[in-house]
């Protein structure tokens, strides 16, 4: 006769992806979600705080683990780490952002199959390094950079720290998930070593590296057709702009020209005009007439 089995403790998985889902602190939602699960297998109070502590006691040497690197690299980033990076990877002609990614997605990828997945990681790699290198790349090749395109670069660089830590890790031979493999196989009566779980996992961890090393060597085309359409969009109108402003600055210093020089020219005719009491010998012949009909004028009046 079988025995039933309850499938109300799986409400827990139920809280993780509420709390989850509603942006709660995860803490509490992952402690929730213990406490949940207890009480619907029937434990005591007693017994959840009782397991509760026991966990607690068992890890608590896990945050300094955790922290201790953090408070590093934190000071090193007051320090400028984030912009040394920036200004080294900007020396640098032939280093793009996507050539970069890809790089760094071998790396890691490499790493994490000798079991150095330690090496990389969002919080003490990507953050300080990979994601100021890539966006200073970006920057000294198109000297600015939108807020979106900022934000999907930094999205690129986590992608490749975490697609190349996970497919990397399953071609190491003591992972845990091979040895849970190597577990379940000899469970059901199936003998398999480490190695040849491993080497299983080859042709997933390559498809998983061409296909997604072809995504990031991509950025370098999107931020050229993007942020390079812009740059010379606003350099035509730029040019644009100047020459206009250059016809009106021209146009107006000819017309402050001519204007100065028809000045010149009349009060240069006026002058000898009034040195020689209204008769003016020297004016030219285009003006002669209008200066012998004022002459006659003051004459008859004279007269």
């Amino acid at each position: 006769m079988h025995a039933t089995v309850s499938l109300w403790p799986l409400l827990g998985i139920a809280v993780i992806a509420a709390g989850f889902f509603l942006r709660f602190n995860p803490m509490l939602v992952i402690v929730s979600s213990a406490i949940v699960t207890a009480l619907c297998a029937h434990m005591s109070v007693d017994r959840i705080l009782a397991a509760l502590g026991d966990g607690f006691m068992e890890t608590r040497n896990l945050p300094l683990i955790i922290l201790m690197p953090l408070a590093v690299i934190g000071l090193l980033e007051r320090h400028g780490l984030r912009e040394h990076a920036q200004e080294w990877i900007a020396r640098i002609r032939l280093a793009t952002t996507g050539r970069l990614l890809v790089a760094y997605l071998v790396v890691r990828q490499i790493t994490s199959a000798f079991g150095l997945s330690s090496l990389g990681g969002v919080p003490q790699m990507v953050r300080p390094l990979v994601a100021p290198m890539a966006e200073g790349a970006a920057l000294a090749r198109y000297g600015r950079l939108p807020e979106a395109l900022r934000l999907h670069i930094r999205a690129l660089c986590a992608s490749a720290d975490t697609i190349g830590l996970f497919y990397g890790e399953d071609l190491f031979v003591a992972f845990g998930g091979i040895l849970l493999m190597q577990t379940f196989l000899r469970s059901v009566g199936i003998e398999e070593t480490p190695l040849r779980i491993a080497l299983a996992g080859l042709p997933t961890a390559a498809c998983a590296l061409v296909v997604h090393g072809i995504r990031l060597y991509r950025v370098d085309a999107t931020l050229s057709r993007q942020l390079g359409a812009a740059t010379a969009g606003g350099d035509g109108r730029d040019g644009r702009e100047e020459t206009d402003e250059g016809d009106r600055s021209g146009a107006g210093g000819a017309g402050s020209k001519s204007g100065t020089s028809g000045k010149g020219s009349i009060s240069g005719e006026r002058r000898p005009y009034e040195a020689n009491g209204g008769l003016d010998l020297d004016t030219p012949a285009r003006a002669g007439g209008a200066v012998s009909g004022k002459g006659d004028d003051a004459l008859a009046a004279g007269d």
